[in-house]
């Protein structure tokens, strides 16, 4: 580890102080007790440039920093999830919990942000919809990214488990929901939408691919609420302590990179692209390859899954499915596909 990282982690072991029970034996390796008395001594050393009489020269100069900062201005600095409540709003016995308001977030937001689209723009105009079949396409869309979802994640990443214990994988209170598995489930929930209201398939997912970015936005936002999926360990000045990972390590917040990359930044590509009429194929194709790029760099920077780890190549699971998503984008970004229904 670097000396940065080093001191975040010994900061931390001494603000916790009686709080250590939540990290489990990580605390006891990286902060031994006969260490504590020294970097007490650091954090109250602030303006001088002098080792404190307690720490050599040596050890000093070995615990600067690159940028000759004081260590205990950095520590001071670094961030630690605030732990949120998972329950947004408590009425009675009702508990709406975050990560389920975010959900009904994202269903309204394609649901007001299609309505609209269906009148002004080429692509919703040329699917003949109107405001009335968004809501039904719609309710096609909430069963394909549910069942999708947790199928994906039943079967891509805990296939094995859910062999064993089969009547878990309905369980969805649990946990456990993947992207991938979700998105194919959304795109056979479309397919037999399309086929039912007599709209050609790529001509409908056009419509429906600008539509879906600040849904995963508002998904990643969820994650990062409920201190879940957090990133690799990182020295990094936004680098975050999340205690739901049982370590005091710093790392990425890699839910508010995705919720800015696949979230954000995609919503405001796919935006901007569809505003022009463009040859049906090429939004859909367009989304494919922005979201599995997107989320290829973003896996570099998110703790691979404790219970797959690295697989083939140093990739993780999310990698390795983004891999098929940008080559059928390309596929779809640069041929030109059928228009008739199924």
């Amino acid at each position: 580890a670097t000396p940065s990282v080093i001191l975040r982690e010994r900061r931390f072991a001494v603000i916790a102080g009686s709080r250590s029970g939540q990290f489990g034996t990580g605390q006891a390796s990286l902060t031994p007790p006969d260490s504590i008395a020294k970097w007490q001594v650091l954090l109250g050393f602030f303006a001088s440039k002098q080792p404190p009489a307690k720490i050599g020269r040596k050890a000093w100069d070995n615990l600067q920093p690159a940028a000759s900062r004081p260590p205990a201005l950095i520590n001071l600095l670094m961030l630690i999830h605030p732990d949120f409540d998972p329950i947004a709003l408590q009425l009675g016995p009702l508990a709406i919990r975050w990560y389920g308001l975010m959900y009904l977030v994202a269903f309204a937001a394609f649901y007001f942000l299609g309505c609209w689209r269906v009148g002004h723009t080429p692509d919703g105009l040329r699917t003949g919809l109107k405001k009335p079949d968004v809501e039904d396409l719609l309710f096609y869309g909430v069963f394909g990214v549910v069942l999708g979802g947790r199928l994906g994640y039943v079967l891509f990443y805990k296939p094995a488990y859910y062999l064993q214990h089969p009547l878990e994988a309905f369980a969805v209170w649990q946990g456990g929901m993947s992207f991938h598995g979700g998105l194919i489930g959304v795109l056979l929930a479309c397919a037999l939408f399309a086929r039912r209201r007599g709209v050609p398939y790529f001509v409908l997912m056009d419509f429906v691919a600008p539509l879906v970015p600040l849904g995963l936005a508002t998904g990643r936002l969820g994650n990062f609420i409920n201190g879940e999926l957090w990133g690799r360990a990182s020295d990094l000045p936004w680098a975050m302590v999340f205690p739901q990972s049982g370590s005091p390590i710093p790392r990425h917040p890699s839910q508010l990179y995705q919720f800015a990359g696949e979230g954000l930044l995609l919503f405001v590509i796919l935006w901007l692209y569809a505003r022009r009429p463009r040859e049906v194929g090429r939004i859909s194709g367009l989304f494919l390859i922005a979201y599995g790029s997107l989320r290829f760099l973003a896996e570099f920077a998110r703790e691979p899954d404790a219970f797959l780890g690295l697989l083939a190549g140093g990739l993780t699971m999310g990698q390795l499915l983004s891999i098929p998503m940008v080559l059928a984008g390309l596929y779809l970004f640069f041929r030109k596909v059928p228009q008739s229904t199924f």
